[in-house]
């Protein structure tokens, strides 16, 4: 037995979807055909690099990173030489893009939304619950408005991950300016250094 009436909910999100794809739909076609054009261009650069120069720096990269310590460097070479192996370089290619232009959007958006809300603890309260929102959710669920307002392509993948990684670029910043100490922000304000 019911006692309250079911709230339309699922006929209110179709009526804000289609609202939105029926009046903003030349604002997500000129984001997709700007962003795949940004995607299709970071490709080609690390495209036009050989295969096994890129290997070489990645290596490289990874014995220096982890302090000379050979095992990762030799694990990186295997698993890329595997990747190149298998024909599958374009498609690593594409997804490092991805990962790279998603990480890039995070922290655009990110670190200036983190600095807000160590400023103000009314923006804090607002935004928090939002990103408790986006990292509950599964990755796949953000796949869905994405694909309805963008297509298929590289560009929903991209809408997802920014989601999907936006709250821990904001959560770090915020908390990272606000755990400064008082007597730290005292001394810089001493010396003259802007907030």
């Amino acid at each position: 037995m019911k006692m309250f009436k079911q709230l339309p909910f699922s006929n209110w999100i179709d009526t804000i979807v289609n609202w939105l794809t029926e009046h903003l739909s030349g604002i997500f076609s000129f984001l997709q055909t700007a962003e795949n054009a940004v995607m299709n261009v970071t490709t080609n650069i690390l495209l036009a690099i050989p295969p096994f120069v890129m290997i070489l720096l990645l290596v490289l990269l990874a014995f220096f990173v982890f302090k000379r310590k050979i095992g990762f460097p030799i694990f990186i070479l295997i698993g890329l030489l595997f990747i190149y192996n298998q024909n599958m370089w374009d498609d690593l290619m594409s997804t490092i893009t991805l990962v790279l232009i998603s990480s890039l959007i995070s922290i655009i958006i990110g670190v200036p939304l983190g600095i807000l809300m160590s400023k103000s603890d009314t923006v804090e309260k607002i935004v928090k619950p939002l990103l408790d929102l986006m990292q509950t959710m599964p990755g796949f669920v953000y796949l869905i408005p994405a694909v309805a307002f963008f297509g298929i392509g590289m560009v929903p993948g991209v809408f997802a991950s920014v989601i999907f990684a936006l709250p821990p670029t904001v959560r770090m910043t915020n908390l990272g300016i606000r755990s400064i100490s008082k007597e730290l922000v005292e001394t810089s304000d001493s010396f003259g250094s802007t907030s």
